[in-house]
């Protein structure tokens, strides 16, 4: 039963998004009573629809839970011996349980925007719901009519196959449904978006309403990419933080357009400008959300990442897309002329720093894009083409090197008109800064371009960073700008770490004898012994590593390569040492015919701060979201005190009744 309450819950979620989209479509145009009546049944469409996703979502857990072998997906994905933690989230490590647990966040979102969004318009709020519910109409449909997750077995199996190895692992936990929670928070921005074009009510109140939702959006699509890029480097055992690979780019193009948004709607919000760019950018941000969504469950890529699923799924998916990025986007061309321009700005201003950046952002945008798609055009042709770091990074650095510039110089600048000679000392420092990192780097060693450059760039925008805030009462700066001095300091840790692992890394692949000992950059590591170990659903060899730094105490690492039983397949297991200027990467490998066993090591400096780094910045994000909501909360109550001292004068000056 546990399966068909589900399953029912789905329907009637279903259901529940025609309603609010019916209504909500239809109050927009309608007047009078029968308005209001329609008006008053969205709300709570949305709500109830966002409960009934969640029953479905409980219901789905509850039977992997429990292991229940006569529901398709469990089978499938599940097994009895599995840690209970790995059966959870094994419950969304499939395409089917990862689409529920996508409608669910997504009707979610709907129902707390209806819940306790009052800062727009009754009439915009209503489209933007109407295109919420629209947007969760598609999706539930996929579910039920293309990949129901609550599909029973004929008759129940022994046992279930159980959920690739490759999962898990406790990123399996955090990395997806963090990435959904950001991929939803860009179909609101997308709704917003709609509502605010089809009541030509593109205001700095729309902006205001929208940046907390594209904030919150962006914090959590910075935390999924940071920890999917740590999870891949410890557990498939490659050593790398990055590889361009396909699916990895799918999360990394939305949020290159959830922070172009970000900017735009910011100046929307504050100055009243870039109207039209913020009404495009929640289009294509949540449009690189459906590109990444049909890229994964499409089945026609061959990723560690991907769900493999048939053509069917990945038409219906496309279907998908067409209907609501082509519809957004023809809207956006019939009403595109009814968007005001907004304010006016000189080139030299925040304002012109932060659209430069933006278009710095687009263009790195399409260049991923690009990249991702040109060897599935390709293959259509039978020709095969592999696009990786050799075009990205260095296609990818013309624009991000002057995109860095800039935003060490944009936070600088005044609103509205500036010049450059106002901060001509602070620009000073900070080329001093880069000329001298550039000098260290190269005394260093030979370090090519790229990372020179990115070495240089890390120290002048750290400091950048800070400018802001100087000569000012720490506890006078707004809870928004110390967001942002965080996300821009993040972005220079983060930076700083990439350049310095690519620049100094050094790897060594060594076949060892017991007690034999081998060197990589400072490290000396010693091979002790490798026995067997056994876990709840594998076994394995372990190695143990005696590793000392320069002469040091020597610490124990204990590498390991899996076999599991269920499903079939071999793993590596990493073993890090870290320390703060970098991190030692050992993995063992299979044993030579003399005896000796494999080991590839690798000395990787300040590697860790590319994660600290995205920390820091989703850091920023979460101060800036909070110092934003504040900012509101304070707004709306001077408006509210304002609008009764009103009604009480009139009520004072009203003449009595006759």
């Amino acid at each position: 039963m546990i399966a068909e309450i589900g399953l029912a819950a789905l329907w009637l979620a279903a259901a529940l998004s025609v309603l609010q989209m019916l209504c909500g479509a239809l109050s927009v145009r309608a007047r009078g009573a029968g308005g209001a009546v329609l008006t008053n049944l969205t709300r709570p469409a949305a709500v109830l629809q966002g409960a009934l996703a969640a029953v479905a979502f409980a219901m789905l857990l509850w039977v992997f839970a429990i292991t229940d072998l006569s529901v398709k997906l469990v089978a499938a994905n599940s097994h009895a011996a599995k840690p209970m933690i790995f059966k959870l989230a094994g419950a969304w490590g499939n395409h089917e349980g990862s689409m529920l647990l996508w409608v669910t966040v997504l009707s979610g979102a709907g129902a707390l925007i209806a819940a306790v969004e009052r800062r727009l318009p009754e009439r915009t709020m209503q489209a933007t719901l109407a295109a919420q519910g629209f947007v969760a109409l598609g999706f539930y449909a996929f579910l039920i009519f293309s990949s129901n997750p609550f599909e029973r077995l004929p008759t129940p199996v022994a046992e279930g196959m159980g959920l690739n190895p490759l999962l898990q692992d406790i990123g399996l936990a955090f990395h997806p449904p963090t990435l959904y929670l950001g991929y939803v928070g860009l179909s609101v921005a997308f709704s917003f978006a709609v509502g605010a074009l089809v009541t030509r009510q593109v205001t700095p109140e729309f902006a205001r309403a929208m940046r907390p939702w594209v904030l919150g959006a962006w914090v959590f699509l910075t935390l999924g990419i940071t920890a999917g890029s740590y999870w891949a480097y410890y557990e498939l055992g490659w050593g790398g933080w990055w590889f361009w690979d396909p699916v990895e780019n799918a999360s990394l193009m939305p949020w290159l357009a959830a922070t172009a948004l970000l900017h735009s709607a910011s100046v929307l919000a504050s100055r009243d400008a870039l109207r039209a760019w913020t009404i495009m950018l929640g289009v294509v941000a949540f449009s690189m959300s459906m590109v990444g969504t049909f890229l994964v469950r499409s089945g026609i890529l061959t990723s560690v990442h991907a769900f493999a699923v048939d053509p069917e799924r990945g038409s219906f998916i496309l279907a998908l897309l067409a209907i609501y990025i082509g519809g957004a986007l023809a809207l956006f061309a019939v009403r595109a002329g009814t968007v005001a321009e907004g304010e006016r700005f000189a080139v030299t201003s925040r304002e012109g720093a932060l659209v430069f950046n933006n278009v710095m952002l687009s263009a790195i945008l399409a260049i991923v894009l690009l990249g991702t798609l040109y060897p599935l055009l390709t293959e259509a042709f039978d020709v095969r083409v592999s696009v990786g770091p050799p075009y990205f990074n260095p296609v990818g650095a013309i624009f991000f090197v002057p995109m860095l510039l800039v935003m060490a110089v944009g936070p600088l600048l005044r609103w509205r008109r500036d010049s450059l000679a106002r901060v001509g000392r602070e620009m000073a420092l900070v080329g001093a800064i880069v000329l001298a990192a550039l000098i260290l780097a190269s005394i260093l060693g030979e370090v090519p371009l790229l990372p020179l450059i990115g070495l240089a760039l890390a120290g002048g925008l750290a400091v950048a960073s800070l400018l802001p805030v100087r000569g000012r009462s720490l506890q006078r700066v707004p809870m928004a700008t110390w967001g942002m001095v965080a996300a821009h300091f993040g972005v220079a840790v983060a930076l700083f770490g990439m350049a310095s692992e690519s620049a100094f890394s050094k790897e060594r692949l060594a076949a060892v004898a017991m007690g034999q000992s081998v060197a990589v950059g400072p490290w000396s590591i010693r091979l002790e012994r490798v026995e067997p170990v056994a876990g709840p659903n594998w076994t394995a060899l372990r190695a143990t590593l005696l590793a000392s730094y320069r002469g040091g105490e020597p610490i124990e690492l204990a590498p390991a390569a899996r076999d599991f039983w269920s499903p079939p397949q071999q793993t590596t297991e990493s073993a890090l040492a870290t320390r703060w200027n970098g991190q030692l990467y050992t993995v063992i490998g299979e044993q030579a015919d003399d005896g000796r066993w494999q080991l590839r090591l690798w000395w990787k400096p300040f590697v860790p701060l590319i994660w600290l780094g995205g920390g820091i910045i989703a850091l920023g994000g979460v101060l800036a979201l909070i110092g934003r909501v504040r900012t509101d909360l304070r707004r709306r109550s001077v408006l509210r005190r304002s609008a009764t001292r009103r009604s009480d004068r009139a009520a004072l000056t009203a003449e009595p009744a006759e």
